[in-house]
């Protein structure tokens, strides 16, 4: 349980003086559509009842000095005239550096009233590492606390929940936080600042937009955790950009062979983003057999099919259908571990467990190779799914609201 009080003790300890404000962006858990926000398919997360909160005040010496109560990672400073360096991989401080860089470089600028930076201490009831998007939503909480400390216009738009400029920054912040070697698509940022209570969220991209989808109050959500972190890097960032290259390389051979070359571009993200217009091809996946060779054709399949199932599961929801709902999660687990090779002996027997126990569907949530499954029950059902999964410690989420500033 996040203690609100105790953050702000902790950082007048740390400061000597009291924040200025606290910043609360939401964790998000991906209910279906995973690893295609980044071929530009739309996705169907949903922000959760827990977040990285950061409380703040501007220290107008144009550097962030930031620390956590998180134990085992330490403080850092660092200026914010850019370009900004990295640190060394792993470093969390990378994720703040990456908001950093994003928002004083480019075309994409904070209205500065005043010289940019702050001190901050930052704390979490968002378990770390377990596929829910703690990470980004680091990266979105020091945008936010920039934002803040930057100039009162940009600073009203926020708190007014200004949906075109929550957009314009996740659009942003989704292609800055590459800073740290992942090549991401986008839903995170979105479903930490467009999150919306009760509701899952349909993001669509090229361009970037939100759809709220009211959560049925019947449906309840369960998280899991392998007991395997998701780390964004080492050899877990290593698979998962490859398996962009991979996605890359099956759209082009398939524009290819398609007769529109000039509809696939290879630089930048244009080669993962003509994927939309492969899904109006009729028989495709028959097609593409014939073409490209077994893995490539398992990562296309992957694709392809899980984006119908993120169209499917929307109107399953928008009807209310459970039992329907739940059988596409679980399709698209299967599909992610046989397809796209990226879950867990232990992801797989925690969804079978949560299959076993009562749930409607299971799936892992967030890029895989470690971390959670979200599975789905109905509410007179979550005390068997709950002690099926007893000893993952599994605990309830919530559909949220997006990322919320406060000024104190």
């Amino acid at each position: 349980m996040f203690d609100r009080t105790m953050l702000i003790e902790r950082f007048e300890d740390m400061y000597a003086a009291p924040p200025t404000h606290v910043i609360r962006v939401p964790g998000r858990v991906n209910l279906i559509g995973e690893h295609i926000d980044y071929c530009g398919l739309s996705v169907l997360p949903m922000a959760i009842d827990r977040a990285v909160w950061l409380a703040l005040r501007p220290n107008h010496l144009e550097k962030i000095r930031i620390a956590t109560t998180v134990a085992g990672f330490t403080s850092a400073e660092f200026s914010t005239l850019t370009p900004i360096v990295t640190g060394q991989p792993g470093d969390w401080v990378n994720y703040v550096r990456a908001a950093a860089e994003t928002l004083l470089t480019g075309n994409f600028s904070v209205r500065r009233t005043s010289p940019p930076g702050f001190d901050a201490i930052v704390d979490a009831d968002l378990p770390l590492a377990m596929g829910l998007s703690s990470s980004s939503a680091l990266v979105v909480a020091t945008a936010l606390a920039l934002v803040v400390t930057a100039g009162r216009d940009d600073l009203e738009r926020i708190c007014e929940n200004n949906p075109s400029f929550r957009l314009e920054l996740a659009d942003k912040l989704a292609r800055g936080e590459r800073y740290v070697g992942t090549a991401g698509g986008g839903m995170d940022q979105a479903a930490c600042l467009m999150g919306c209570s009760e509701c899952a969220i349909r993001v669509d991209f090229d361009p970037l937009a939100v759809t709220p989808i009211p959560v049925p109050p019947d449906w309840s959500f369960i998280v899991a955790h392998s007991g395997d972190k998701a780390e964004k890097s080492g050899a877990a960032q290593q698979v998962y950009n490859q398996r962009t290259e991979e996605a890359r390389r099956a759209a082009q051979k398939a524009w290819s062979i398609f007769g529109e070359p000039n509809r696939f571009q290879t630089a930048g993200d244009q080669g993962l983003r003509s994927y939309k217009g492969l899904l109006g091809y009729n028989d495709i996946l028959e097609k593409s057999k014939k073409f490209l060779d077994s893995t490539s054709y398992r990562r296309f399949r992957h694709i392809l099919t899980e984006a119908h199932r993120v169209s499917r599961a929307e109107e399953a929801m928008r009807a209310g259908k459970l039992a329907q709902f739940g059988k596409l999660l679980t399709a698209s687990h299967r599909s992610l571990r046989d397809d796209y090779e990226v879950s867990t002996h232990q992801l797989d027997t925690m969804v079978e467990t949560a299959l076993d126990s009562g749930a409607s569907g299971a799936r892992l949530t967030g890029a895989g190779l470690g971390g959670s499954i979200v599975a789905i029950c109905p509410a007179n059902n979550i005390e068997n799914v709950l002690a099926g999964l007893s000893d993952e410690t599994p605990f309830i989420v919530r559909p949220s609201e997006g990322a919320t500033v406060s000024l104190l």
